[in-house]
């Protein structure tokens, strides 16, 4: 559907993207997920036909939209955007927004009625048509801009930092809705964001971007669970490294215990027999056990409602991370009871 081959940009002496590649398949949403500055808004824009590629290629369902000698006008790649700030016209009501991209020369007056009325149904905004976009909501106001974007019916949708004016509720609230909208059209869509919470809550599939390059692409369960490298592994999520020593082809050593890849389904350690590396441990691989010998004790805790986040540190000194429910409420400076359940073994090489 959607695929970048090896896109390189410059500006003056700066790389911005250096060689991206992906691949969108038809229906799925996308993400392009970084730090500020690591070329994801620039990538979004030569999609869009915004810029001038420089090298590399573009292609849109087999349509070779950006190449060395080739660029298709943004009019004439039928891609839909939604900018950060809504975009809407103040001057024209719900329903007039929507209908600004049907044009009459491939929309007739019964026709263009019938899709913002779709629209309007879709989003949930009938009872607003005639509502000037002041007198939304933050919240109703970016729906708006998803209707006016989907209404000419694009073959793909970009969506470039679509919740960040919003309050955190809000904005956990509308990733979910505009997740369901585009599942529920079959719009291929990709989403730029510096958020990993949005970036989980709408994506199929996510590519983690730093300086110009894509670090990994893969499922949100893929890279929390298997970060190819350290910069995943410290971006996404929560969690520390560990230091341990590799006892078998699939076996580490550390201070919290023996864990071991699953010999079935998990390929060898890439290190040999005695080698010291670092572990990946996320909170969530720390149980809370009363009756474990292995004793943490509690540094800061951060309650979250359901569950508080400890900060727990070793009788080495070292420091851990523990998600534990909320009905263990433990005071600073108490000694717990923790083991260790890992079910995805990540090791680094050990740098001092």
């Amino acid at each position: 559907m959607l695929k970048l081959v090896n896109v390189a940009q410059r500006y003056a002496d700066k790389t911005v993207l250096q060689n991206i590649s992906f691949h969108l398949k038809k229906g799925e949403i996308g993400c392009l997920l970084g730090p500020s500055g690591c070329g994801k808004t620039t990538a979004l824009r030569l999609i869009a036909g915004f810029e001038v590629l420089q090298s590399g290629a573009i292609f849109l369902e087999d349509e070779c939209l950006a190449q060395t000698g080739i660029a298709v006008p943004p009019q004439h790649r039928r891609v839909g955007l939604v900018f950060q700030d809504y975009a809407l016209f103040p001057h024209l009501n719900v329903e007039e927004n929507i209908a600004f991209g049907l044009h009459p020369q491939q929309w007739n007056r019964a026709q263009r009625q019938e899709r913002v009325a779709e629209m309007l149904e879709l989003v949930g905004l009938k009872a607003e048509a005639r509502y000037r976009v002041q007198q939304l909501s933050g919240g109703q106001q970016q729906r708006v801009a998803l209707a006016r974007a989907l209404a000419p019916k694009p073959r793909l949708l970009l969506l470039d930092e679509p919740f960040s004016n919003l309050d955190a509720t809000l904005r956990e609230k509308l990733s979910v809705e505009v997740r369901d909208i585009l599942k529920h059209e079959g719009i291929t869509a990709l989403l730029v964001t510096h958020d990993q919470n949005e970036a989980f809550a709408v994506a199929d599939t996510i590519g983690v971007m730093c300086d110009g390059k894509m670090q990994q692409w893969g499922t949100p369960y893929a890279l929390y669970h298997e970060p190819c490298n350290r910069f995943i592994a410290n971006f996404i999520g929560q969690g520390v490294l560990l230091p341990g020593v590799v006892q078998g082809s699939h076996q580490v050593a550390m201070e919290l215990g023996i864990i071991e890849r699953n010999r079935d389904t998990e390929p060898a350690l890439d290190f040999a027999v005695g080698s010291t590396v670092e572990v990946l441990i996320r909170p969530d691989d720390i149980q809370h056990d009363d009756a474990s010998p292995l004793q943490a004790v509690v540094e800061r805790r951060a309650f979250r409602g359901a569950e508080f986040l400890y900060t727990l540190r070793l009788p080495s000194g070292a420091r851990i991370l523990a998600q534990v429910p909320s009905h263990h409420d433990h005071a600073i400076g108490e000694a717990i009871g923790i083991r260790l359940e890992v079910d995805h073994v990540v090791a680094f090489p050990y740098f001092l």
